[in-house]
């Protein structure tokens, strides 16, 4: 459940990109009366109206997701906190400027964000925030903890890269598709990969005691 709500805004983003792209002249007419007035010459063309409706639409669920768990009493993770800021910001220069652009390096701040965050951690601070949140669960070697928090931040910083190279090298089109599938994706296949990996270190389930097993009858 939570996967899924994480997921919401990038679910929304493409299925409102993938609409108005296929409706192209009704997009380009609903941009321009609604986001009319925040864009910086006040129309919107049909090739620039699904990204921008898509972002106009990620910004606000981005939004709500924050005043739902505030409402609920529930904490706001920081990098909800982080990916709102980004959103808001380059989706807004998106929006005002019509360019694709600015949305399309939110992304890969978020991924610098958290690899970021997880090297700062543990280089000036000691901490291996990995430790911190799974350390109840997993009980690890020190230099696991160590090659897990690397194996993040390398991540973060190939996914990063990654998204940039997609952004620049193929229409946005293709870019949508890879923010979706591609993006949750290799995420899904590195835990996985992670989880294979950890095997190695869980304990193994003790045996059942001789009273325990089946008895003839």
């Amino acid at each position: 459940m939570k996967l899924l709500f994480d997921s919401l805004p990038i679910i929304l983003f493409f299925g409102v990109f993938k609409y108005a792209e296929g409706h192209k002249e009704w997009a380009a007419d609903f941009a321009t009366r609604h986001l009319g007035f925040i864009v910086s010459d006040g129309r919107v063309g049909g090739e620039e109206a699904p990204v921008l409706l898509a972002t106009a639409v990620v910004i606000v669920a981005s939004l709500v997701q924050v005043v739902w768990l505030k409402l609920r009493g529930r904490k706001v993770d920081t990098m909800l906190w982080v990916s709102l800021v980004l959103v808001v910001v380059l989706g807004g220069l998106t929006i005002w400027f019509r360019s694709e652009t600015f949305i399309k390096w939110k992304p890969s701040g978020l991924y610098w964000a958290m690899g970021l965050s997880l090297w700062i951690s543990q280089a000036f601070f000691g901490r291996n925030l990995l430790r911190a949140l799974l350390g109840e669960q997993l009980q690890l070697p020190d230099a696991v903890w160590r090659r897990l928090n690397f194996a993040w931040i390398a991540f973060f910083g190939m996914m990063g890269l990654l998204n940039l190279w997609v952004a620049y090298s193929f229409d946005t089109s293709t870019w949508v598709n890879f923010k979706l599938f591609g993006g949750i994706g290799l995420m899904l296949a590195f835990t996985v990969a992670q989880g294979l990996y950890l095997g190695r270190y869980m304990p193994d389930e003790p045996a059942p005691a001789a009273s325990d097993a089946p008895k003839d009858r």
